[in-house]
């Protein structure tokens, strides 16, 4: 006997299990319950419990001792024990310690792979060598570094013999007293796809996203199996596709069918976070507000932009041709050329680390960015959950995670790394003690922690369409306006008529405001704060 929303039934509860991507040491955690009835399972409940009320894992198929469940699909359900002994309750940290064992989610390992199951995850510290080649990069002697942080020359001495270990504290003094280094690299969302198995795309415009509906196209598509898609300004920068509803001839009768994936390409997330700003939310808020509608990631990348120059891509090129580097894939391929800019791949999907010229490849499309190359973390479905778990629920920072990973996966060397160090049980420790590693690499992970993870609010624009008309066709108008033909050209813009991508775009072009919360909130994007600074609780410029 149980109860549901202060409904008596002749259900016995049942232990199924517990659900994986959410299991951590905490006390609640999510279990799977199913109801029986007449030796049948009839239905089943996600719900999350006390471990402490628990006081151990049942087996499962076992009768688990819950009185009650209350709750809906949208918000989650919550489930009430039977009050467990002393004995049973001390007995709780250690099973579900065991548990996570088992089933190898502890700290990232899912991410890490079967190989090293129970190895924790290693983190660089700032050190002695990092100090000297900061010092070198800032072009600063002993004396003139210690008179910009206040403190003596023998001081900064100490820590580059190594004599003094290298504080917290003075890293975050080295960082105020050099703004440009503190700046030099920052991490940030650059793509973003979540699944909705129960909305409908306008249900996501509507109620997840908050976007005004006017300003997004819609149109039929036959990509990813879906049959409609709805694009914001008629581009694919932030769009979702669904199931169009089909009229059935026999009843004239609507049938819609449910489930959708929201997309949000590079510039799709840049846009995005306008919206965010708009409804004084940051990204945390929009995950923990997706997740109560069941969203799913399916995609997540996330980028390390590297705007100091730090990294050479020729010279990352040139260490993997030479075979001085470790990955923990064995898949990698380096593709373009040292005129367009090199890309390099490591792994394949569901879980990519890809380092690019970013200055170069803007530079071939006609634009100018200030990130000079760009590392990224490409995450697919349960490997996205993953790290977004341990972002939102157990408090740790994005770019603590996003540099912990980059560093166990990937690591670069100066000195060549011989045959039998790749075949150690502890390979990664061996070459890391044994050969000398490539300074910026070493100094890339070991300083991203102190940077900042960012929003980058834009509005949208048309400025691809005004560089393509700058570029090819003035000089053309050009010639018409000096033969005596420009009156007929400005006949024509006057009479030409849009498409309906056409008009979308400009509808969000001129529109200052993209969700329906702005209309309460005094924002002015005439002059907006170029960078918002994620981790900080107030949401305060960057």
């Amino acid at each position: 006997m149980i109860t549901i929303n202060n409904k008596p039934t002749a259900y016995t509860p049942i232990f199924l299990g517990t659900t994986q991507h959410s299991l951590r040491l905490s006390l609640q955690i999510l279990i799977m319950v199913g109801m029986k009835l007449n030796d049948e399972i009839v239905e089943t409940y996600n719900v999350t419990v006390s471990s402490i009320e628990l006081g151990h894992l049942p087996n499962i198929g076992s009768e688990i001792a819950i009185d009650e469940i209350t709750g809906s699909e949208l918000s989650g359900f919550k489930a009430k024990l039977k009050q467990s002994d002393a004995q049973m309750q001390n007995t709780a940290s250690t099973e579900l310690e065991k548990l996570v064992g088992l089933k190898n989610v502890g700290r990232y390992q899912l991410l890490k792979g079967k190989d090293n199951m129970t190895q924790d995850m290693n983190t660089l510290e700032f050190d002695a060598n990092h100090l000297k080649y900061v010092r070198q990069i800032l072009n600063a002697s002993q004396d003139s570094l210690a008179k910009q942080l206040k403190i003596t020359r023998q001081t900064v001495n100490r820590f580059e013999t190594g004599e003094q270990k290298i504080s917290d504290r003075f890293l975050d003094k080295l960082l105020v007293a050099y703004p440009d280094l503190a700046e030099s690299i920052e991490v940030q969302f650059d793509w973003v796809s979540l699944t909705f198995p129960d909305l409908t795309s306008k249900q996501v415009i509507a109620d997840v996203l908050r976007l005004q509906d006017n300003l997004f196209l819609e149109r039929p598509t036959s990509q990813n199996f879906y049959t409609r898609e709805m694009a914001f300004a008629g581009e694919k920068n932030i769009y979702i596709q669904d199931f169009a509803p089909v009229k059935k001839p026999e009843t004239q009768a609507v049938d819609q069918k449910f489930g959708t994936t929201l997309y949000l390409t590079g510039k799709g997330t840049r846009l995005f976070e306008k919206a965010l700003l708009e409804q004084s939310m940051n990204w945390r808020d929009f995950f923990e507000k997706a997740r109560l509608y069941r969203g799913h990631l399916t995609r997540l990348d996330i980028a390390i932009n590297d705007k100091w120059g730090l990294l050479d891509m020729n010279e990352l090129v040139k260490a993997v041709q030479e075979k001085r580097f470790w990955s923990k894939s064995k898949s990698y391929a380096v593709h373009g050329n040292v005129d367009d800019g090199w890309t390099v791949d490591f792994g394949k999907s569901p879980f990519v680390i890809r380092a690019y010229d970013k200055h170069k490849e803007q530079a071939n499309k006609g634009y100018d960015t200030d990130v000079k190359t760009r590392v990224e973390l490409e995450l697919h479905q349960d490997k996205a959950e993953y790290v977004l778990d341990e972002w939102l629920n157990n408090g740790e920072k994005l770019v603590n995670i996003t540099f912990d990973i980059l560093y166990s996966y990937l690591w670069f060397t100066n000195g060549k790394i011989e045959d039998h160090q790749l075949k150690s049980d502890t390979v990664r420790d061996e070459i890391e003690t044994t050969v000398e590693p490539m300074p910026t690499w070493s100094l890339l992970t070991a300083l991203g922690k102190k940077m900042k993870f960012v929003r980058e609010p834009k509005k949208q624009s048309i400025e691809r369409i005004e560089k393509w008309v700058l570029q090819s066709v003035v000089p053309s108008l050009a010639v018409l306006k000096k033969t005596g033909h420009w009156h007929e050209i400005i006949e024509a813009i006057n009479t030409a008529e849009l498409s309906a991508e056409q008009e979308k775009l400009v509808m969000a072009t001129t529109k200052n405001a993209i969700t329906r919360a702005s209309k309460q909130l005094n924002i002015n994007f005439e002059k907006p704060t170029k960078k918002y600074n994620e981790d900080d609780k107030q949401g305060k410029g960057a």
